[in-house]
């Protein structure tokens, strides 16, 4: 492990300037800071669904998700570092195809809830689109690896049948869009 961190406060951004992973100061508003800021608060949002009573697989998932999520801050962190990859990207694909196999096709949009643990997913899926938004941003400035785009988008769809099981594991159960089909 690297540095061991026995004072939280150094004084150093009190300049509203802060620190890369490689030693590089700039602006605590950064485009880069952004992207990996967000990307923290997707896995402390991530952190939320996990402290509400899920079944064992999505657990085990999420949990792997956000060890997934740190590798990927570093690597917005430390421009030039590669920590996502596309087996990465595979087994997210795999997990939403596994879950999304029992459940039933969509023929309405779905609104968020269908219990805490549901809602709390649905609301990490939204903080997932826009952390793929400022790594789409941070992109068009600076070198971005693809693999780090892709794999939030596909982690934001994955997110979004995750709700939908954990809505229907619930005695809540899925919230479908009531509209009008009226033309005007």
């Amino acid at each position: 492990m690297g540095n061991r961190l026995s004072k939280i406060y150094t004084r150093t951004g009190d300049d509203g300037s802060t620190g890369l992973g490689d030693g590089t100061r700039v602006d605590k508003d950064s485009l880069r800071v952004s992207a990996y800021g967000t990307t923290d608060e997707l896995n402390s949002a991530i952190g939320v669904v996990l402290a509400c009573e899920i079944a064992h697989d999505v657990r085990e998932v999420l949990i792997r998700i956000q060890h997934e999520l740190f590798n990927l801050g570093g690597e917005l962190c430390i421009p030039g570092m590669a920590m996502v990859h596309d087996s990465d990207i595979e087994r997210l694909e795999n997990d939403l195809d596994g879950f999304n196999e029992d459940l039933p096709v969509l023929k309405e949009f779905i609104l968020p809830g269908g219990g805490m643990a549901a809602a709390q997913c649905h609301l990490a899926r939204t903080i997932a689109r826009r952390a793929e938004r400022c790594v789409i941003s941070l992109s068009r400035e600076e070198s971005v690896r693809g693999e780090a785009i892709r794999y939030l988008n596909r982690l934001s769809d994955l997110l979004f049948v995750i709700a939908r099981v954990l809505a229907r594991a619930s005695a809540h159960g899925e919230v479908l869009w009531q509209h009008e089909r009226v033309k005007r």
